[in-house]
Parts: C-alpha cells; structure tokens; sequence
C-alpha cells in the first residue's frame, strides 16, 4: 500500500482519515483492506511486492495504520505493536544496556513501573522516580553517563499531573538521553510532543486512539534525525533511533495483527470528534464533582486550581477525558465504585463508553508498597460519550 498523497500540510482530522489510507489500487475500495496472511509470493527470490515477505516483517495494513500514527503525531514514522507494553518493551530495549538509568514519573502508569523495575530492574536497569513538574528536580536525578532515558506521562496516570516537554526535553537532550512521551492520555489530537522536542512518543493505542474498548495495541512514532543515546550504537551499526527501533520491531515479534490494526484504524479516523466530547463531558462531570459534598478533592487539569492548569492550557488544545478524585476514605472510593450504572466498573479507559475504577486495587496494584503508591481513596474515571445528564446522575446517586 503506498500513500501517493503527500497529506503533511493537512489538518488533523483530515490526516486521520487518509494518511497511509489510499484507494485500493486494484479494487478503489476506500477502506484498506484487511490483509489476513501470514506471508507473501516471491517473483523470484527477492522479488517482493511492495517490500513484503513475512506479516511480521511488514504486513500492508499495519503500514497503513504506521503512516497514519506518523501523520498525526508529525513524526517520521510509526510502529504499531500488539500491546502497550509491547511498545515500551521495544523501546527500552532499543535504547538501554546493563548499568544504564532510567529517569521516570512519581505517579507513572502501574504497567510501566513494573515493566522497568521488576523486568529490566533485574537486568541491570536503575530507575529514579521524581515529581516531573518540577524541572530541577528532573535535572538532579539525572546521573551523567548513566541516564540514557527521561521517560514522561503527561497528564500522569492516574493523578493528571502536568509535565512542562520542552523543558524537560532540553535537560534530555543536555544529557544526550532519550526522551520518551506517553502521549496516550492527551492523544495527538490535544497535544504535540515531537513537536515540543521529544525524541519518541509512546501509545497505547487500546485507548482513545482505538476508542471503541474492542482491541489491544501500541504504538511508537520517532521524530525525523533521532539518534540513540550518546555513545550508543544500535543493531544495524547506525545511531538512528529509528533503524534501532525498526530493527528490534522485527526481531522482538510483537506486533499489531491484521485485524487489529485495521480496527486501530477505523477508531483513529473518528478520534478528533470523540476528543471534542471526552473533553466537553469531562470538563462538566469535573465541575460537578468539585460541588458535591461526598468528594473531598477532584483533580482535573481543566480546573484552574489544579498545579498544572496554566500549562496544560499551553501545552494541550484541550483537558482530556480523564477525571479523578478522592473521597476521604478507601471504603468511600470502594462503595461508588460498586455503585454506579452508567459508569462501567472495569479497566482501561478511552472507550466510548464511561469506566470508572479503584486504582489502588486495580490499574496500579503493582506500585503498592513502592514510592509510586496511589492514596487508596483515589477514583478514576473514563469520561465517555453518554448524554452528560445521564453521567451527572449516575454520580450522584452513586455518592449519595
């Protein structure tokens, strides 16, 4: 599949839906098909159509959904991975050895602490945790020669705190580390990090960007002329970032299914609507809950007391659908959570439909204990696309 339509200059929405997302060339059909195949006919050894041999190499609807992450990230180009995590794995992978250090968020995303202290940890792999609000504190917890990755969440999981990515890019790049975006709770859609100076931004595309709770994937977008951290070359003998990644794509395995990148696909065409109401709703459940007696502190980064509203306002062409607050207790946070109708009980966020959640029990068990413990009287919610009168009311009897 190759997307002859140079689309760079286009609005986002537009870039959504055609990037990487031609015409059929033999059919004209305007979806791109799902190629369910595991390998490709040969025209002779080496002969290959359109670059491809083997699905895990390179398979056409994978490449379409890759261009079609680049386009709207404004990166160079995208991989797409059958997880998350797989994409971070990947990642990591490509960028860290033995003895080197990781800088990470105090409220990182319960998977990703895991991953880096308990699978790399034992592999040699250090990690220091900071407030990453607090850019000074970014700069004294890099350690000079050892910190090959500033790894950022911005707004965190599952506090919604706000990290300034120029700033802390410039004390990345001063170090000649890598700087990492988890751009999976702002989507590209409402924030830009390539275009702030992050080296690589990160996805979990099961979220907002599939949006529709019916597949699991990831996603990783490179800017144009990233390089390894310093002093590191990568598999192919280059210090590109981006052959690094490519390389260790194919070799690691984990990548995006047909089908599931298709499914990616069709939710990433309808993404910028879906933020415009995951935004409008949230804002409003937000504001609701700052006047209810039953909740002792709502964080949102669309309220003008939260730490990071001015930035957020800079930095994001909108809040986000993702609300949390505290109710004083755990036994509080347990009961509402076990309370409403309209808000799914379960995992994951940025569906269509509303969740709602207990993240100390939940999406973060795996910090308890650590320095990256979320108070247990903490609830968070996936704002979705329901009628607002219906969400409102849910709350409230859940609370009553």
């Amino acid at each position: 599949m190759t997307d002859t339509q140079d689309w760079t200059a286009a609005g986002f929405a537009t870039r959504a839906i055609h990037a990487g997302q031609d015409p059929d060339a033999t059919t004209g059909a305007v979806v791109p098909p799902i190629h369910q195949v595991s390998t490709f006919k040969q025209d002779g050894v080496g002969g290959l159509r359109g670059g491809y041999e083997y699905s895990r190499s390179g398979n056409p609807t994978r490449t379409a959904l890759e261009e079609a992450l680049a386009a709207v990230e404004g990166g160079a180009r995208g991989f797409a991975f059958a997880s998350g995590l797989a994409a971070e794995d990947t990642l990591l992978r490509a960028i860290l050895r033995p003895g080197d250090h990781v800088v990470i968020p105090d409220d990182a995303y319960g998977g990703t602490y895991r991953l880096i202290a308990r699978v790399f940890g034992p592999w040699g792999i250090e990690h220091t945790a900071v407030h990453l609000s607090d850019v000074d504190a970014v700069a004294a917890a890099i350690q000079p020669g050892r910190t090959k990755a500033v790894w950022v969440e911005t707004p965190t999981n599952p506090l919604l705190g706000v990290a300034d990515i120029a700033a802390v890019a410039a004390v990345a790049r001063a170090a000649g580390a890598v700087l990492a975006v988890d751009n999976t709770f702002a989507t590209p859609y409402l924030q830009q990090p390539i275009g702030l100076g992050a080296d690589v931004v990160v996805h979990s595309t099961t979220k907002y960007i599939g949006g529709h709770s019916d597949v699991v994937g990831g996603a990783l977008v490179v800017t144009d002329g990233a390089q390894l951290p310093v002093g590191l070359t990568g598999p192919t003998g280059t210090e590109s970032l981006e052959d690094a990644l490519a390389f260790h794509q194919n070799a690691s395995g984990a990548v995006a299914g047909p089908f599931d990148a298709w499914l990616t696909l069709r939710g990433l065409k309808t993404l910028a609507v879906r933020m415009d109401r995951h935004c409008a709703n949230a804002a409003a459940v937000a504001r609701y809950l700052v006047d209810h007696s039953k909740v002792a502190e709502v964080i949102y980064p669309g309220l003008e007391d939260h730490p990071g509203h001015e930035l957020a306002a800079r930095q994001m062409s909108g809040f986000g659908g993702m609300v949390a607050f505290r109710t004083g207790s755990a036994e509080a946070a347990l009961d509402v959570c076990a309370r409403t109708r309209v808000f799914t009980l379960a995992e994951s966020l940025g569906g269509v439909e509303s969740l709602i959640e207990h993240p100390a029990r939940m999406t973060h068990a795996s910090v308890a204990g650590s320095a990256l413990e979320v108070p247990d009287d903490l609830v968070r919610l996936s704002v979705g696309l329901e009628d607002l009168a219906d969400l409102v009311a849910d709350l409230g009897q859940a609370l009553s």
